[in-house]
Order: structure tokens, then C-alpha cells, then sequence
């Protein structure tokens, strides 16, 4: 039995499960402040025997093990989670290995794994929901670096009809700003499942969208880019975003059919929560091969 915790700007959802993926019990608790959540998130899983927990969290987080601040949420605005010691909470409470990385990453792992880019070495899960994050798995491993990947944060092109000056409160009129589900609140005045015949609203969406995955293509070369997130359930998008973006790589880059090649997750609302399973399981794993060393 393993743990998973995908912990949402909104929700923190917490399971039990397998290395197959397979979810056995879960519960889905508000995120509203640290000293408020994780008890919750504690008391769950001392009902359940599991091994080890995989952590997909909201970020920015740390996820350098030789950092001092490895395993905390850093600069983040939600209120009560800056520089919050995640993995040493949950394992101050349940001594066991923890696995940690963003909630995308997590997600990214899953579909890896299990879901639409099962079977691939390469794959680039997006959210665009309350914000805008990918995760990237690059032979066969999670995309790393000085830190995780924060592709919701580039620089792209203003639509010529977009006089909206950008959500973000960092980078105003970056990618986040400009396409996540506040950003589209805030320019038409009411939420994006209330704006489904606007065309007008997604073909500026899709336009956004499109710009960035032209970069995420010519700079990580995914195999299968993976849309998820509130947002992308208006399926009427994926049409648009494969019309700019085609004329937008402009033959530059030989891709396979737009449509098999930018798709729904294969796991659907379960990306996340399935990527966490495996992390707690690469973590076990890592924990066995250390005791392993040890004797």
C-alpha cells in the first residue's frame, strides 16, 4: 500500500493505492491554511498501513535534496504555505520515505506511466486551470534542473484584440496571467463555463496556448503533449490550438497529426493523484536500495 497526496491551491486530495495505479480509498480535504490541512491530511492516512507517501504539491517548491529548504513550499502568494516544511511535516508525524515534486510533475508521471503517453520515454503534461504549470518527462526521467520546470511563467505575444494587462502578480501579461481561469474571469467578467458560445473567448485562449507550445516543442521536443486542467475541459480549444499552432511551427518542425499528438489526459481527473502513487513508489524503492547499501 502507498500514499499519494496531490495537494491543490484549492483541494488537497489524499489516497491509498498500489504501484499499478490502482486507487483503493481516498478523501479530498479544503487547502486552506497549513495548521488547518495537514492534520486532516495526517489523520487519514494513519487509518491506512502504507510504506511510503508521494507528494505532488502546488508551487514554487524545493525540490534540490542537497538544498536546506528541500521539501518546503517557497514563494508562493497563497496565504499561510510561504516557505512551508512539507516533507518534514508529513514525515515529523509518519516516519516513512516521502516522494516530493510539483503537482504537474506528479501528473506528467502518471500519464508516463498509465495514461496517454504510456509506453513513450517523453511526454509534457500542461494544466491550465486556476493557473497555468507543466511537467516534462525527458527520458524517461522527470525534467530537473536548479529547480522544477515553471513553464506557466513565460513571455508570449499579446493577442492584437487583448487590452487586459495580465492576473500574474509577478509577471502581469506572462502566460498564467494571460490564459489561467482567473485571467479569463477577469477580462470577460464571468467565469469560462459560463462563456462557452464566445468564440471570441477561445479563439484568444487557443491563440495564448499555442504560443507556448511552439516553445515547449522547439526546446524539449515532447513526444505527446498532454492538456489538462479546468480550462481544457472546454474541449472546443483543441481545434483552435492546433490551427495556430500549425501555422505558427510553419512547417519548421515535422510533427504527427496535431489531434493524436495534443490530447485530453488519458487518466483524466486522476493524473495527479496516479503520478503521486509512483512517487511514493520510487521512493520506497530508493529507501530499499539504501538499506540495501547500508548491510
Amino acid at each position: 500500500m502507498l500514499g499519494a497526496i496531490e495537494a491543490g491551491g484549492t483541494k488537497f486530495v489524499c489516497a491509498v493505492g498500489d504501484e499499478q495505479g490502482t486507487i483503493i480509498d481516498r478523501v479530498q480535504i479544503p487547502t486552506t491554511l497549513p495548521e488547518e490541512t495537514i492534520p486532516k491530511v495526517i489523520e487519514f492516512f494513519r487509518k491506512h498501513p502504507v510504506k511510503a507517501i508521494g507528494i505532488g504539491s502546488f508551487g514554487p517548491i524545493d525540490v534540490n535534496r542537497e538544498s536546506a529548504s528541500y521539501g518546503n513550499v517557497t514563494s508562493t502568494p497563497k496565504v499561510g504555505w510561504k516557505d512551508y516544511p512539507f516533507v518534514q511535516a508529513i514525515k515529523d508525524a509518519i516516519p516513512l520515505p516521502v516522494g516530493f515534486n510539483t503537482d504537474v510533475n506528479a501528473a506528467a508521471l502518471g500519464e508516463a506511466t498509465f495514461g496517454a503517453a504510456k509506453g513513450l520515454d517523453s511526454c509534457l503534461y500542461i494544466t491550465v486551470g486556476t493557473g497555468i504549470g507543466a511537467g516534462a518527462v525527458v527520458q524517461g526521467k522527470l525534467l530537473q534542473g536548479l529547480s522544477h520546470p515553471e513553464m506557466g511563467h513565460i513571455l508570449i505575444r499579446r493577442h492584437e484584440d487583448d487590452p487586459y494587462e495580465g492576473k500574474c502578480p509577478y509577471h502581469k501579461d506572462c502566460l498564467e496571467g494571460l490564459a489561467a481561469g482567473p485571467a479569463i474571469e477577469a477580462r470577460w467578467g464571468v467565469k469560462g463555463d459560463q462563456l462557452v458560445d464566445k468564440g471570441e473567448v477561445w479563439e484568444m485562449e487557443g491563440y495564448y496556448i499555442a504560443q507556448a507550445l511552439m516553445q515547449y516543442i522547439v526546446i524539449i521536443s515532447p513526444k505527446k503533449i498532454i492538456l489538462g486542467g479546468g480550462v481544457m475541459k472546454q474541449r472546443q480549444i483543441f481545434p483552435i490550438i492546433y490551427k495556430h499552432l500549425e501555422k505558427m511551427i510553419n512547417g519548421y518542425v515535422n510533427l504527427p497529426p496535431l489531434e493524436e499528438y495534443i490530447v485530453s489526459p488519458g487518466l483524466g481527473d486522476n493524473a495527479g493523484i496516479t503520478g503521486s502513487l509512483m512517487l511514493a513508489h520510487e521512493a520506497y524503492e530508493d529507501e530499499i536500495n539504501r538499506e540495501a547499501t547500508r548491510v
